[in-house]
């Protein structure tokens, strides 16, 4: 295996410091590759600290462009990239960061028409995806393929995350049956204080660096919960479902 450059080693030098990532696990980050599912308000933290943390490889997905009221919690984006294509906008911003790494754009909504085909790609899938039809999709497409997919909701002051391992614990449908909708958790209806996402967003972050590097304790089969409010987090577990249409 090739060896880090000099300049790679001066720009990761904070992870390689850390004895579970060293150059070894920092040249597996470089080799590594995630897609994230919208790059909103809880996708651009999500990208920015993939990127720092130098996956070689980000696949951004989002059929929409930015808008002022975006601007609250969407921090990819600023008030110059007003009607550009966020997928761009976020693009420029994470190659301005670290130009070494590869971003991959789709302005694309993302559906069954070509979910199979974005997903087989990368090694994680994260859910920064609005609305409940892409999360059902997700978690589908990413049984079949056999996709690490975390997700993630928020509302308000809380938000919501969790990982799912295909073959290792309970899917996404075992947390929210189709017949549950009433509990999801949607910004876009309710409204959210800009932080939260930026919260939940550097969480699902972590999620998919420790999955790539094989480090740590995930989520499992833990909903974990941040109440920005009460400046806490709570864990909810859960089981897989024996009765789940997905992965019974």
């Amino acid at each position: 295996m090739e060896g880090l450059s000099d300049l790679q080693k001066a720009r990761y030098e904070r992870n390689i410091l850390l004895k579970e990532i060293g150059e070894e696990g920092q040249q597996k980050l470089l080799n590594s590759s995630v897609l994230v599912v919208g790059v909103g308000g809880v996708g651009s933290p999500v990208a920015y600290y993939l990127a720092a943390a130098g996956v070689g490889r980000i696949g951004l997905i989002d059929p929409d462009h930015v808008s002022l009221s975006n601007l609250q919690r969407q921090i990819l984006h600023s008030t110059a990239d007003i009607r550009k294509k966020k997928v761009e906008s976020a693009k420029e911003k994470l190659q301005n960061l670290n130009p070494e790494i590869t971003i991959e754009t789709f302005c694309q909504r993302f559906g069954r028409e070509n979910a199979k085909q974005l997903v087989k790609d990368y090694d994680v899938v994260v859910d920064c995806a609005d609305g409940l039809e892409p999360k059902y999709l997700l978690n589908d497409v990413c049984l079949e393929l056999k996709k690490p997919f975390i997700y993630a909701g928020v509302r308000g002051f809380t938000g919501q995350l969790t990982t799912f391992l295909p073959g290792e614990g309970p899917c996404f449908r075992c947390l929210f049956p189709s017949n549950a909708v009433s509990v999801f958790i949607d910004a876009a209806e309710f409204g959210v204080l800009g932080v939260v996402p930026g919260v939940i967003g550097c969480l699902q972050a972590t999620e998919a660096i420790k999955i790539l590097l094989g480090i740590g304790s995930l989520l499992t089969g833990r909903l974990l919960i941040f109440n920005a409010l009460a400046m806490s987090f709570s864990e909810i577990p859960f089981q897989k479902n024996p009765d789940c249409s997905s992965c019974r």
